[in-house]
């Protein structure tokens, strides 16, 4: 396949993928058919709610969580029902960046041997090699390379999600995902990992999926966004359409919540209204449209689920029966 055709086909492939965790009660669906495309070099955002299935559906993506139907496929290799040995191949081209950058970091172990461990996993290099290589990590992530020998403790928030981003390009992967990459770091931080993951995207021509709750986080940083909600994709397509021209009531919520520099701007916002109530549970049957309860629009046409179909002025899709383009 000469390499002008493989830019014209998707990297990542998701088809109608479906993810379920059996409860006492019942069944929860948490991710419930989405599909969506990624190509080289692109970034996409996944945002929604806290419980909407962002996390769930990054966990599937790179085979930590089972898929219960659909398709995954990464270069057109479906992966869906590989083994761990088949998954194990492909962590090393799809790494992830972990929330939390407290958590995600051994303690009892120094920065080297952290960003080194998955060297070691897939037996790459020689120990004087994997020493140059963290050295190369650590200056790429904005670190001092001498800072190898000290404990995660020693650090800030923003210096070990540094480190976290380290440890996950170790491996040369094509594709980062990061789930909520800056959600637990200082506001005043957050705009320094957003410009690392945006000058390390073009720099290695990464190809990035950014999971957020955060509107604002994704705004610079995704070329497609995927609005969630209950599992399900209420709104995909570019992000300059969506932020530009926001045709879900939910999403045009979300956006509703993004704090804006002009005063008159955020007097503007208190006077709009916002969602109302709380998510319906991942474990209830519902027929209709899931945001229905919630909707201002709500009408009697929404007890039936609707599907993603492209807006009318073609900008992106959306699975509302009343697309709406101003709300509140």
């Amino acid at each position: 396949m000469s390499e002008s055709v493989a830019q014209d086909k998707p990297l990542i492939h998701v088809d109608n993928l479906a993810v379920q965790f059996p409860v006492s009660k019942g069944i929860v669906h948490a991710v419930k058919g989405i599909s969506f495309d990624l190509m080289r070099g692109q970034t996409l955002g996944l945002v929604g709610e806290s419980g909407c299935g962002k996390s769930t559906t990054a966990r599937a993506l790179i085979g930590l969580q089972k898929a219960h139907s659909g398709h995954i496929y990464y270069h057109e290799t479906d992966y869906t029902q590989a083994n761990k040995r088949r998954w194990r191949d492909l962590r090393r081209l799809v790494q992830l960046v972990f929330q939390d950058p407290y958590a995600s970091l051994n303690p009892r172990m120094c920065v080297g041997d952290i960003i080194a461990e998955p060297l070691r996993n897939y037996g790459i290099g020689s120990p004087a090699t994997r020493q140059a290589r963290i050295k190369e990590l650590l200056t790429l992530v904005g670190l001092d390379p001498h800072v190898a020998r000290r404990f995660p403790h020693e650090f800030s928030g923003g210096q070990r999600q540094r480190i976290g981003i380290a440890r996950a390009l170790a491996l040369e992967p094509e594709v980062l995902i990061c789930d909520e990459p800056v959600s637990a770091l200082d506001v005043s931080v957050q705009a320094q990992i957003i410009n690392l993951l945006m000058s390390l995207r073009q720099q290695l021509n990464l190809t990035l999926v950014i999971i957020a709750h955060d509107l604002a986080v994704v705004r610079h940083l995704a070329d497609k966004l995927a609005v969630m909600y209950l599992g399900t994709i209420v709104e995909y397509g570019s992000s300059q359409d969506i932020f530009s021209n926001p045709q879900h009531p939910y999403t045009q919520s979300l956006l509703n919540t993004i704090p804006s520099g002009d005063p008159k701007s955020k007097e503007r916002l208190l006077t709009r209204d916002l969602i109302q109530g709380e998510a319906s549970s991942h474990e209830e049957h519902q027929a209709g449209c899931p945001f229905a309860p919630r909707c201002p629009v709500a009408s009697e046409s929404c007890t039936q689920r609707p599907v993603l179909a492209t807006t009318q002025d073609g900008g992106h899709e959306i699975a509302c029966w009343h697309p709406q383009r101003q709300h509140g």
